[in-house]
């Protein structure tokens, strides 16, 4: 990792100027500065335009019924390139099928859909019970220790490896990877897009080896026997290989593991509501998706205008970048009641939009929500708290909302 890097100063969100404040603060979640950024914009410029260094022109969209439009409008606003602020480089492009309109994006998303049928997660919850079970058994008790290390990495990494049918001794190059894909220099992950391209090329190596095994062999349910067999998959290039495996692999690391070490964090903010948790266990299935609305791992997705679109009073030329800002319509209280709060007998605490809508809503939504469900219920069988004892660390990412160390102590039953 890069030695630590100098962030710009913040405004204050409260006493700049609206047009000072900055969206693409690689700092922008810390302290969770940006809940009164968003909250500010909601109230007086919903719609937000900003001029981006060496990018341009971004329109960001903060409030939820805007968010649900865009979203929901994938003619008009088109996914094709790029889901992030910055366009794919010329000379390194990563195709996915995320970043991909129809009919080219339901065919190859279609192929890989079927690892997270219900009926695969069903065969799947027996072994992610028993990873957490083993993983929760061998934390230590009574001393200060990384959750995000021990657990919340470790869980999602297991399950990626199933997934993917991966060698389990080197998942945590899976972790690597994951990290390496979001990550710029700003990140204190890399410290250089050379750096970046070669590590992913690491990846791209590694994985073309699994292909070469798997296309030799009967079709099975991993996702890079998937790929290899299926009609619209098997004749991509290499860098489309590598671009839907980062997607895949983004997707299903960032949202579990950062909601998983969110829970903990949040339960122990609001001590109220871990109280009500453990006197009625069965509220877990209503709080998961409540613990993904509060944290809403993937702060953000962007669109670019197919033609020239009214959005709200904003007249958005053709062409231009479009951001939905997840992380603030799910503070929107015009839509969400008492947004600030977590409250995990949240009613209607599915009405969030953590995962996205329309299309390119994200297809492993109900195994993220199974893992964090079995891991609560785990948990409440074991330990009498998790107890957060120092800050977290967060990642400097406006992409990523997330911790690299969150430091706790487990009391046991």
């Amino acid at each position: 990792m890069s030695e630590a890097v100098k962030m710009p100063v913040r405004p204050d969100p409260d006493t700049a100027a609206l047009n000072e404040l900055d969206l693409m603060l690689p700092d922008l979640f810390h302290d969770d500065y940006h809940v009164k950024v968003f909250e500010r914009l909601r109230a007086e410029e919903p719609i937000y335009r900003q001029e981006v260094e060496e990018i341009g022109t971004v329109w960001n969209v903060t409030k939820y019924q805007d968010i649900m439009a865009v979203d929901t409008d994938h003619e008009r606003f088109s996914s094709e390139g790029s889901i992030v602020v910055t366009d794919q480089e010329e000379d390194f492009p990563l195709p996915m099928f995320i970043a991909m309109d129809p009919p080219r994006h339901d065919q190859q998303r279609r192929e890989v859909n079927g690892a997270v049928a219900p009926r695969n997660l069903a065969v799947m919850e027996g072994t992610i019970r028993a990873r957490v079970q083993k993983i929760l058994d061998d934390l230590p008790v009574g001393e200060t220790f990384n959750w995000v290390d021990l657990v919340s990495i470790e869980l999602t990494t297991q399950m990626l490896a199933t997934l993917f049918d991966f060698p389990f001794e080197d998942r945590r190059k899976l972790t690597r990877w994951s990290d390496v894909a979001t990550a710029d220099e700003a990140s204190g992950i890399i410290d250089s897009e050379e750096q970046r391209r070669e590590e992913l090329g690491e990846c791209l190596g590694y994985f073309t080896e699994l292909w070469n095994q798997r296309v030799n062999q009967p079709p099975a349910g991993d996702l890079v026997s998937m790929l290899a067999h299926g009609e619209s998959t098997k004749n991509m290039g290499p860098m489309e290989y590598l671009g839907n495996l980062i997607l895949l692999i983004v997707g299903g690391n960032d949202t579990t593991r950062n909601s998983i070490s969110g829970g903990v964090r949040f339960l122990n903010q609001f001590p109220d509501e871990y109280q009500k948790l453990m006197a009625n266990p069965g509220l877990i299935s209503n709080m998961v998706p409540e613990i993904i609305r509060y944290q809403t791992p993937l702060a953000y997705m962007r669109r670019t205008t197919t033609r020239d679109v009214q959005l709200g009073d904003k007249l958005i030329p053709e062409g231009d970048r479009v951001l939905m800002w997840y992380v603030s319509g799910n503070r929107d209280s015009s839509m969400i009641d008492q947004a600030d709060r977590f409250w995990i007998d949240r009613p209607k605490a599915r009405q969030q939009l953590s995962f996205g809508f329309g299309i390119h809503r994200c297809m492993g939504n109900r195994l993220a929500e199974m893992q964090l469900r079995v891991l609560w219920e785990e948990i409440l069988n074991r330990f009498e708290r998790v107890e957060v004892v120092g800050e977290p660390t967060y990642v400097n990412s406006n992409f990523v909302k997330g911790y690299s160390d969150l430091p706790v102590i487990v009391h046991r039953r």
